[in-house]
């Protein structure tokens, strides 16, 4: 028993350590949302300069998303950690001293190429060092860093509200994550079936010795071995019959994570509090830790459940309160003139959506595009899948203003309830549970070309089969 509780704490710091880069990817996209209100009276901003500032990190991630499968397939997982590290100190210095507004896009442009390719390389790390039974839990803690970090952006947006150059102090913050993040990954070992990819084989026992605290690791050795029999994919490699419904399953998710509206909150919160009644800086920014602190609530709640509820119950189930609560905050702005607790209306059904999103897209995202693409071409097909997520995310956060302005508040939640709707149904028929099976059995089952929603299962289902053909 002690050599399991030693093994398993050695695997969770390994696994926290590499979440900080989660931790940073939520610092950094939440700190605009305060820091806006304050750049905005250093500057003069037109509502297109605003959404380029707020959306000039995913531009960023963007590019690094598409350029993170190959670096981290060539250079290791290790060696990429230590990389964003470094790029998310350069571009949180730019961005803190800066004296014009192209510093601050340049700035978190260089932030927004670390959070690209940590985005996909810190779950597909934890997911690669972890045992299958812990699997979900410990690439769920990125998710889990994620929201801590933006729960600490709110605090911070919040703390230094009345400072003078305020934005300056909320950006400059990010640093001291960043290095912890650096000196970490420097003690931290190789991801052994990346060793083993590049045929590193004693490297990788050894790794998987420390890592199990157990000497008996061969059938593990073995496993990844066995996968990797047949030839290394290409980015043509992707696009084969039989890996092309996974590919377009993970795209299609990283579509719904975005078009259903979650970083219309986190960037916008403030402002959109401001809209429903908090007049000033300081309140909105306030109410906004709130939605911080339910985020972080929800994802805890998922981190420990996801492998026994399991992820298509969480998934479902969460679609279904987003839509609700969007819809509520479409009609609170429609009959916005008649209720006159509005605004607490309108931050009960914040929160509410935050939830839904926190234990549902939010956390299952991340760790099925970690879990369902096949060894060989794991690393190019996670990169095309992460850089939907991030083309979407650009999509929806630079429209967000524009569409606010054309369509009014209301009309716009709703559009975002509409997608929650369509969500579901792609999710209901298409999302597989991947629980509780080895990764080496996910790719076994997409080898067979089973349906979508049978991947994830350790014996073959007729049942889905048959509904997934009709």
């Amino acid at each position: 028993m002690e050599l399991v509780n030693r093994s398993r704490f050695l695997i969770y710091i390994v696994s926290a350590i590499a979440a900080l880069a989660g931790l940073l990817f939520g610092f950094d996209t939440g700190i605009i949302s305060g820091a806006l209100l304050f750049i905005q009276k250093d500057f003069i901003l037109s509502t297109e300069m605003k959404e380029l500032i707020v959306s000039s990190v995913l531009l960023g991630a963007m590019m690094g998303s598409l350029f993170s499968g190959h670096l981290t397939d060539r250079f290791g997982r290790r060696r990429l950690m230590l990389l964003i590290s470094i790029l998310f100190i350069m571009g949180t210095a730019i961005a803190s001293f800066a004296h014009e507004v192209y510093a601050i896009l340049i700035g978190r442009l260089f932030i927004g190429f670390a959070i690209g390719i940590g985005s996909y390389t810190a779950p597909l790390y934890i997911a690669e060092v972890a045992p299958f039974e812990l699997r979900g839990a410990l690439v769920s803690l990125n998710q889990l860093a994620i929201t801590i970090g933006i729960l600490c952006s709110y605090l911070i947006n919040y703390a230094f509200t009345t400072l003078e150059g305020s934005w300056r102090w909320m950006f400059g913050i990010g640093i001291l994550p960043a290095i912890f993040l650096c000196v970490g990954m420097i003690f931290l070992p190789e991801s052994p079936r990346w060793l083993v990819k590049q045929n590193e084989i004693e490297k990788a026992t050894a790794v998987l010795k420390k890592l199990r605290n157990s000497n008996d690791i061969s059938k593990e050795i073995e496993d990844i071995k066995k996968s990797f029999l047949m030839k290394q994919g290409s980015f043509k490699d992707i696009f084969s019959p039989w890996i092309r419904p996974v590919l377009f399953l993970g795209a299609i998710l990283g579509f719904i994570q975005q078009v259903t509206g979650i970083n219309t909150i986190i960037y916008y919160a403030p402002t959109i509090f401001q809209m429903a009644g908090f007049q000033d800086a300081s309140s909105s920014i306030l109410a906004t830790v709130g939605i911080g602190v339910v985020n972080v609530l929800a994802t805890i709640f998922a981190v420990f459940f996801l492998d026994s509820l399991g992820r298509r119950p969480l998934l479902l189930t969460g679609l279904v309160g987003m839509f609700i609560s969007l819809l509520g905050l479409s009609l609170v702005f429609h009959f916005n003139d008649q209720w006159v607790m509005m605004r607490w209306i309108a931050m009960g059904c914040t929160f509410s959506f935050i939830i839904s999103f926190a234990f549902s897209l939010g956390a299952i995202l991340w760790l099925v595009v970690s879990e369902i693409f096949p060894l060989e071409v794991r690393g190019i097909a996670m990169g095309v899948a992460v850089f939907s997520c991030w083309f979407w995310n650009f999509v929806v956060s630079s429209t967000f203003l524009t569409l606010l302005n054309a369509l009014g508040a209301s009309t716009t939640f709703l559009c975002y309830a509409v997608m929650c709707i369509l969500s579901f149904v792609f999710c209901y028929y298409k999302a597989p549970e991947t629980s509780g099976v080895t990764l080496e059995q996910i790719e076994e089952n997409i080898r067979k070309r089973l349906p979508l929603r049978a991947i994830g299962q350790p014996v073959f289902s007729k049942t889905l089969a048959t509904e997934e053909s009709s």
